[in-house]
């Protein structure tokens, strides 16, 4: 099991790089999310019993300054053979105009320190420069790309042009911060939230936006193998303000749940000055 894999699954939270800048596209709320977490099902193969544990997502930021996400996923697992506790904790800035994403994430095993990154990623005419500060100074150039709030933003534009299929790229820094994912984007109908829904406290004001059920399948982009599976998938409900909740993460071997418990929303920011816009 790629522990660090499973820690990035909401981040996404994520073809051809947009021409214009992707904020344009959407205004996403600032917000503060809680999301509890548990085992939806495990094969024999996977050795776990059980999973429980608490995802915080907090996205704040504009269109003018650009978006910054602080992100902490914490899971105790439990096995036939020991119980562990993982906790990931990333913080990352996104420029408003997709250009620059600085990251770093620490992730702690049984409370010790297991492995921290931090680096730099910047695109560049020609693809995407990494330029990495730990575990190790080093630098990589990788393929053209787009970054997770661009993603989001891509996402939202395409399901409000009705659009149910498509492929593209990101760069997220996760795990090594050495590589590109492909994405498989499936969109359903938008739809209005049942009144007996289980999140519907949470969301209080927000529970009857419509939304667009979404499954995105990841897959590595330097894997040459010509197997086609997903590293993982991770399928939910997108509001149009960038919110999600009602999460699934499939890792093959095993799936959890990650559901909506508690929701802050944050002041939205002023409009840019003019000579930002």
């Amino acid at each position: 099991m790629r522990v660090t894999r499973l820690f990035l699954s909401a981040a996404l939270l994520s073809a051809a790089v947009p021409m214009a800048p992707a904020y344009a596209v959407a205004a996403l709320q600032a917000h503060r999310a809680v999301y509890d977490l548990t085992l939806n099902k495990a094969s024999d193969r996977s050795g776990i019993t059980g999973i429980s544990g608490r995802m915080v997502y907090e996205f704040n930021g504009s269109a003018c300054e650009g978006y910054t996400v602080k992100f902490r996923f914490v899971t105790q697992i439990v096995t036939n053979d020991n119980t562990r506790l993982t906790d990931q904790q990333t913080t990352t800035f996104e420029d408003a105009e997709g250009k620059t994403f600085s990251f770093v994430t620490k992730s702690f095993v049984d409370q010790n320190l297991d492995k921290e990154v931090k680096g730099v990623a910047t695109r560049e005419p020609k693809g995407l420069k990494v330029d990495i500060d730990k575990p190790e100074k080093s630098t990589l150039e990788l393929a053209a790309t787009q970054f997770p709030t661009q993603h989001l933003v891509e996402l939202i534009g395409k399901a409000e042009k009705g659009e149910s299929f498509y492929q593209t790229n990101l760069f997220d820094g996760s795990e090594d911060a050495n590589k590109v994912m492909t994405t498989t984007v499936v969109v359903g109908k938008q739809t209005v939230a049942d009144k007996s829904d289980p999140e519907a406290p949470a969301l209080a004001k927000l529970a009857a936006d419509k939304y667009w059920p979404v499954d995105i399948a990841y897959f590595d982009d330097t894997d040459k193998s010509g197997e086609e599976v997903p590293e993982y998938r991770i399928s939910f409900k997108l509001h149009e303000n960038g919110i999600t909740r009602d999460l699934v993460m499939d890792y093959g071997d095993f799936s959890m749940t990650g559901k909506l418990v508690n929701l802050s929303l944050f002041d939205q920011a002023k409009p840019c000055p003019a000579s930002k816009k």
